[in-house]
């Protein structure tokens, strides 16, 4: 029975801080290795790890979806709106990219309307515009020269979004342990065919970092990026379980506002480890997308409603 709150809280401020530290590292790593060959190594480990973990739980390990279209729509989007999200790292503030990301309660809240069919009243509207507006403030674009691989935490959200829907549409039938281990046998062969396409470097001709993360050559600097590799896989298997633990012991209503701790931590993660700073401007855009994501929680819990906090945002 979901009755235990302070210790949801607590589990899912470990988890925000887990996340954070996993996302440190994915930030460090990136000047040394590349980005597919991270994925691959991280969800190894963490599929071996959530294996084992299933196995002594004596929990079934199901592999087949009753929506195989609508499940490999899915494992695209999560791979790829991953992808997005770790290669803002090479042009953003850890902050910033994280922050950036928490657009993805007033996405959730669109796609919902128009594929869910559910009631969205004029509050949650203005929740959203204010998201909204809270990214136009961190960006601060200007056109004539804007780095354009900044939206790329933007649309990570987009594209989880549109899988968190797919999973509300597909749980009827579809595990939990379905989905996961869909998701992560999904990861493992797209990581391993963009080895066999681009794994040896031949596509590396640009000097954006982010062009650099996406098609440097595989497995060069192994001394150092292996450990820091098999440490991200472990901290996101860490952090995993914090959080369904969260979810599972205590209402979502009051858990998921605690997914923005994760800011907290991301501050202090950037400004130790690589010394990063927020601006005036970025803390008010940060605020304005805090503000409106927990009036969405809150309105939902109003209405009874559970579009954005039935499941985590990370």
């Amino acid at each position: 029975m979901k009755n235990n709150n302070p210790k949801g809280i607590i589990f899912i401020l470990l988890a925000m801080l887990a996340f954070s530290v996993q996302d440190s590292i994915m930030k460090y790593i990136y000047n040394f290795a590349s980005l597919y060959e991270v994925y691959l190594i991280r969800t190894l480990v963490s599929f071996a790890i959530i294996l084992l973990f299933l196995k002594i739980a004596k929990k079934p390990v199901v592999f087949k979806t009753q929506y195989p279209l609508l499940t490999f729509c899915r494992v695209i989007l999560f791979f790829f709106g991953f992808s997005f999200f770790y290669i803002s790292l090479t042009v953003l503030p850890l902050v910033t990219a994280t922050a950036l990301f928490f657009v993805t309660p007033f996405l959730i809240t669109i796609f919902a309307k128009f594929f869910l069919k559910e009631q969205i009243g004029p509050r949650r509207w203005s929740a959203v515009i204010i998201g909204f507006v809270g990214v136009y403030v961190i960006l601060n674009p200007n056109f004539s020269n804007f780095d354009y691989m900044t939206l790329t935490p933007i649309l990570c959200a987009l594209c989880y979004s549109l899988s968190m829907i797919i999973i509300k549409l597909t749980s009827e039938k579809d595990t939990v342990y379905t989905q996961t281990f869909t998701f992560y046998f999904g990861a493992i062969i797209f990581s391993i065919i963009i080895y066999f396409v681009a794994g040896d470097g031949q596509y590396n001709t640009i000097e954006h970092p982010a062009s650099q993360y996406i098609f440097r050559e595989w497995f060069t600097n192994l001394e150092v990026s292996l450990l820091l590799m098999i440490a991200t896989g472990f901290t996101a298997s860490i952090a995993f379980f914090f959080l369904f633990t969260a979810y599972r012991i205590a209402s979502p209503a009051v858990v998921s506002p605690f997914e923005y701790s994760i800011l907290i931590w991301s501050s202090l993660s950037g400004w130790y480890f690589f010394n990063e700073i927020p601006d005036l401007k970025t803390i008010i855009g940060i605020l304005l997308i805090v503000c409106g994501g927990i009036y969405i929680f809150i309105r939902e819990k109003a209405q009874d409603q559970s579009i954005v906090t039935e499941k985590p945002l990370r």
